[in-house]
């Protein structure tokens, strides 16, 4: 039985992996082929160049300025969204009245479109008719920021709207490893007198570590991406002070028709997100603890 078992295994993985093969891994081969060629669309076969495009992007300021405003979500958006949704999640753990009401109304925005979110903050940071403004005028300040016309302030608006749409999701992953973590060690640590921020950096947060390294991870692929945000509610502009990586590459792709070197943007922004994995999995390594 144990030397046929691949017979039995084979037949019915066949199916499975014929299906990735097809759907992921050549569309990867193919993607980085073209990102080796001139092509400028469906017309004529591609030309192959050899690493062209990618010297090409060495010496392209719009992709490291691209670059750098992905670096700065890359910062603020795990910072933020990982440190309010830690705050929430441990606060509707400790048996605050309406905890239930309180985590629907902070996934709602999860469920949303990202495309209807950015519409709804546009209003909002509307220099005219946005809420916001109008609140500013009413408390006394009478020359608010152009929010999304700013390139200074455009960065921020776009990272307070994405860390508003995704701190409801990381708030309930957190809430669910909160609540698995056995009640016997809180109350072991307040008979020897631990106070509650000793029992959420010593118990909470190392038994929630897995969790917290598995967000870490989906939030700064979030980072690297940006793409439906941003092309909502800015465009990648003003004068390109808000355009990411995912932007540049589809402007170069499907309206430059720099197909070639659209592609060869998407492989390096597909090694990025790699490399920043690995890192964050090596860097955050800890011992497993077991209960």
């Amino acid at each position: 039985m144990y030397r046929n078992k691949y017979r039995l295994i084979i037949p019915f993985l066949f199916p499975a992996l014929l299906l990735y093969g097809v759907f992921v891994i050549y569309p990867y081969g193919r993607a980085m082929y073209i990102s080796l060629t001139r092509w400028r669309g469906l017309a004529r076969a591609p030309e192959f160049i050899g690493l062209a495009n990618f010297q090409k992007m060495l010496g392209d300021e719009y992709f490291w300025n691209a670059l750098g405003n992905n670096a700065v979500y890359l910062v603020v958006l795990p910072l933020f969204t990982i440190s309010l949704a830690l705050f929430f999640a441990f606060v509707l753990t400790q048996g605050v009245r309406f905890g239930k009401f309180y985590r629907v109304s902070y996934f709602f925005p999860q469920v949303m479109s990202v495309v209807a979110v950015g519409v709804l903050w546009s209003f909002v940071f509307h220099p005219t008719m946005g809420i916001l403004n109008s609140m500013l005028n009413l408390i006394g300040i009478e020359n608010p920021p152009v929010w999304l016309g700013n390139p200074d302030t455009v960065l921020g608006a776009v990272s307070t709207v994405a860390i508003w749409q995704a701190v409801g999701f990381y708030m309930v992953l957190f809430v669910a490893a909160m609540e698995a973590v056995p009640v016997s060690l809180y109350e072991a640590a307040m008979i020897d007198g631990a106070n509650q921020w000793q029992l959420f950096r010593n118990i909470t947060i190392p038994m929630i570590w897995d969790a917290i390294v598995t967000a870490l991870i989906f939030i700064m692929i979030v980072a690297t991406n940006m793409f439906a945000i941003t092309q909502t509610m800015t465009l990648g502009g003003p004068s390109r002070s808000s355009e990411v990586l995912s932007t540049y590459l589809y402007d170069e792709a499907f309206l430059e028709g720099n197909f070639g070197y659209g592609t060869a943007i998407g492989v390096a922004l597909f090694l990025i997100v790699l490399f920043i994995s690995i890192v964050i999995q090596r860097v955050t390594r800890r011992e497993g603890l077991e209960y």
